[in-house]
């Protein structure tokens, strides 16, 4: 989904996109922390979007009474270690009436997210409330539903979950999982660059949650540090599909995604497959070590140079495992870029990563 770019911090220069992109969190006061509710919530399992996939069709009618979000919040506090109550065993429609609104999390060109909880189950979840006036007036709607679609049946422990949604004339509102550590994009921000064995545990996260999609044929093509959420555990959570693709074929020939991620075969508007996204996690693991992206350059004419032409240059502070890695993911030739399941098995990964999994994944999912 696209919502406002917000500028990057001190020391960092602003992030280029063709399109705007997912508006950045507003840094959490006092986190939440919030219990894992056990496997998928009844009461919150994904509906698939109304109309047809890709469809531009219109929303569903007779949507839910409409209520403002903006009322009275109220403090939601969960203890770390309360089991949280399973919803009743039955899907049914959602309204805001549903929902506590606490603190708000972020906001953006579309609407805002809300720190939420189902009073029913007093479930905690991150709440996007978007204002269909901003999304139509944008010419969105696909997007929109693309990423509802799309998101909704992704389940692995390193994915936002995209739980359910609802609607009022007015609003759509996505029920997302909630990471309470907030953007990785922050945390780098603050520390500048990240060590090797924080660097190693994201890319095996990475790894493993890209295979899990490209599985599916889902491609991401816009993997970057907004993009990429924390949970409880400080687990990595891939977020915002809205520029993602379900293609079974696996190959596409649009431009999207941050330019200084873009890969060769984009900027050339080559047709470009499920490799983009090794492409880009070359790119992240760079910039989490070095501190900025491998062909950023003063203009947009010399960054497209240098990504078309591979230009890529380490300092020193680069371990020697991970400019290898890195170099192998960077290969101008897709089908020459390191394949997703040996970067996790990579030495330098292996040796590095601390990856933790969170106790939701350990347990079967009803």
């Amino acid at each position: 989904m696209i919502l406002a770019s917000g500028a990057r911090g001190p020391g960092f220069k602003s992030r280029t996109s063709p399109a705007s992109v997912l508006a950045r969190k507003a840094s959490a006061a006092g986190a939440w922390r919030a219990g894992t509710a056990p496997g998928v919530q009844a009461d919150l399992r994904p509906r698939q979007a109304s109309g047809e996939p890709g469809t531009d069709s219109a929303w569903p009618e007779h949507p839910a009474p409409e209520g403002p979000p903006e009322g009275a919040c109220h403090p939601i506090r969960a203890r770390p270690h309360e089991p949280l109550q399973h919803p009743a065993h039955s899907r049914r429609s959602f309204t805001i009436d549903d929902f506590e609104i606490g603190r708000p999390l972020g906001k953006g060109k579309f609407g805002n997210v809300y720190l939420a909880r189902e009073k029913k189950s007093h479930f905690i979840v991150a709440l996007k409330v978007l204002f269909k006036s901003q999304i139509e007036k944008e010419g969105v709607e696909h997007q929109l539903r693309r990423e509802i679609e799309i998101q909704a049946h992704l389940q692995h422990p390193n994915i936002l979950r995209l739980y359910n949604y609802f609607y009022d004339r007015r609003r759509i509102y996505l029920i997302l999982e909630y990471a309470p550590r907030g953007e990785l994009y922050k945390e780098l921000q603050k520390s500048r660059t990240f060590d090797e064995q924080r660097t190693a545990t994201i890319m095996e996260e990475l790894a493993d949650a890209l295979l899990y999609c490209h599985g599916k044929k889902v491609i991401h093509r816009d993997i970057k540090p907004e993009n990429l959420l924390l949970g409880l555990q400080g687990e990595l959570k891939i977020a915002d599909f809205g520029w993602s693709v379900h293609a079974p074929s696996l190959r596409r020939k649009t431009m999207c995604g941050t330019l200084d991620y873009l890969p060769p075969e984009m900027i050339e508007g080559r047709t470009h497959n499920e490799k983009v996204d090794l492409w880009c996690i070359g790119v992240l693991c760079y910039e989490l070590l070095v501190g900025n992206p491998p062909f950023e350059s003063a203009s947009h004419n010399e960054t497209y140079r240098r990504i078309v032409k591979v230009d890529l240059k380490f300092p020193p502070s680069v371990p020697t495992g991970a400019q290898d890695l890195i170099s192998k993911l960077l290969k101008h030739n897709p089908s020459e870029r390191l394949p997703l399941a040996q970067v996790s098995a990579h030495p330098w990964v292996r040796a590095h990563s601390r990856r933790v999994l969170p106790p939701s994944a350990l347990q079967s999912v009803p």
